[in-house]
């Protein structure tokens, strides 16, 4: 049985018999078809029958219909309803708009509106270098997307991606205070979303672009960077190759390599798999070999598309060619972005010693940890429910809140790198181990460390 997931946990509204032993019953049948209960509420007792809530967490959806099942099968027990608690989180939405100001009374209204804020607009249109200061504008970000390639679900079109989007933005006031919003584009047709987010870019400090499939991501933000005169992020990309850079760092801590010595295969060529190379490569590693559907990436290959050729062109120094297992023989660094269970385990005793395997598809790894855990020294994949979780949410909070700060026009790959950087190093050197090689989400210093980097990158480059 999987581990449960707070993400599939459910709540049963019972009727049973008046018989408080019944609430046991319950309890039992859940844990033992490996259910876990986390709250158990009468909400109503009479003579003749119990109202019981029952919480419990399962492994995926068809693990908690296999609890439901399992109550209603115990005598005297009615399943008068099932909740999911993730589909009740998401009712009427996860995010919302309230006025910073107060709107008591006329004097309120006509300075926030009508018409006081004339004044302000005409001001604006004489001094636009003051709108970022006068506005929202300063303190928000459009996470853009077009549906294509929704986490591990593919293109499920922008509206379907809507509840990812919010969860996004809330992520964004919970963890920098920056007010973000969801804007879901009904075209994948690159020309129409750069047209589209080159309109609405004045009333923003910031684009997020999220979840665009590759390689069509690739043209989209190289084109807003060009023509817009605010920072253009892709977290897909530029996030997760930030938070592997931070985590990277830290486990060759650990092991005593050095960026500079170490041999890195990189399992996916699409856009994570292309931002964490580049990032590599800043940072001064020089053997990365990259792996994907056509085998180990070669610029001797010219049967290559395109944007993997352009891959291979700037990596893979020694010419490795054939599958994943012949690129990893002497490798001393994994770090997959591709696909479910495409790393034998057995295959690490082939790296180097000490090897570091960062398996970080989601929601499968391409690995097992816990079975890479027998062969590598430091293991780390997208996953709560084991050490070392590769998140996102590490990052781009702080990037956008040193960016806003700093009123940045763009982003380069030095703030990427300074980033990761600020990341790392929140762990002390005291703290870092095998399984402490990235610091918790919820650490407050994380977004501060990663805006104080950002700023200092934007004051150093203005100078």
């Amino acid at each position: 049985m999987s581990a449960t997931a707070s993400s599939y946990s459910i709540t049963m509204r019972l009727h049973t018999a008046p018989d408080h032993g019944v609430v046991g019953k319950v309890a039992t049948a859940i844990a033992r078809e490996g259910g876990i209960v986390t709250a158990i509420d009468v909400a109503d007792s009479s003579h003749d029958r119990l109202v019981v809530d029952v919480t419990c967490s399962a492994a995926d959806a068809t693990h908690s219909e296999r609890l439901v099942e399992c109550v209603r099968e115990i005598e005297d027990v009615e399943v008068y309803k099932v909740s999911d608690r993730t589909f009740l989180l998401h009712l009427g939405g996860k995010i919302e708009v309230t006025s910073k100001v107060p709107l008591r009374t006329r004097d309120d209204l006509s300075m926030a509106y009508t018409p006081g804020v004339g004044r302000v607009s005409m001001a604006l249109a004489e001094h636009p270098e003051d709108i970022s200061r006068l506005t929202i504008k300063g303190n928000t970000v459009a996470v853009v997307t077009d549906g294509s390639a929704v986490l591990g679900l593919g293109n499920i079109g922008p509206g379907a991606a809507l509840p990812v989007m919010e969860g996004k933005a809330a992520l964004f006031k919970r963890f920098a205070n920056i007010d973000a919003w969801p804007i879901c584009l009904a075209s994948q047709d690159t020309d129409e979303i750069v047209k589209a987010v080159e309109m609405i870019a004045p009333g923003f400090g910031g684009i997020n672009l999220e979840d665009i499939a590759a390689p069509r991501c690739f043209e989209i933000e190289a084109r807003l960077r060009a023509s817009l005169d605010i920072p253009v992020f892709h977290d897909d990309q530029h996030g997760t190759a930030i938070v592997v850079m931070a985590a990277l760092t830290n486990a060759l801590r650990v092991v005593d390599k050095k960026l500079a010595d170490v041999r890195v295969v990189v399992a996916g060529a699409g856009a994570a798999g292309t931002a964490i190379v580049t990032l590599m490569l800043a940072a001064g590693i020089t053997d990365i070999v990259v792996w994907d559907r056509e085998g180990c990436l070669s610029s001797d290959d010219a049967s290559l598309p395109h944007n993997k050729a352009s891959l291979a062109a700037r990596t893979n120094p020694r010419k490795v060619r054939g599958d994943l297992h012949d690129g990893l023989r002497g490798a001393d660094v994994f770090v997959g972005v591709s696909a479910p269970g495409v790393l034998d385990p057995l295959w690490i005793k082939d790296m180097a010693t000490d090897a570091v395997v960062f398996a970080l598809a989601n929601p499968d790894p391409e690995v097992d940890p816990a079975e890479a855990d027998k062969y590598a020294a430091v293991v780390a994949s997208g996953r709560s429910d084991y050490p070392n979780q590769i998140n996102n949410v590490l990052a781009f909070p702080g990037v956008f809140r040193g960016l806003l700060d700093a009123r940045a026009k763009e982003i380069t790959l030095d703030m990427l790198l300074r980033a990761a950087d600020a990341i790392a190093h929140v762990v002390k050197d005291d703290e870092v181990n095998p399984n402490f090689i990235i610091p918790s989400v919820f650490n407050p210093a994380v977004p501060q460390a990663v805006a104080a980097a950002i700023r200092g990158r934007v004051a150093d480059s203005s100078t």
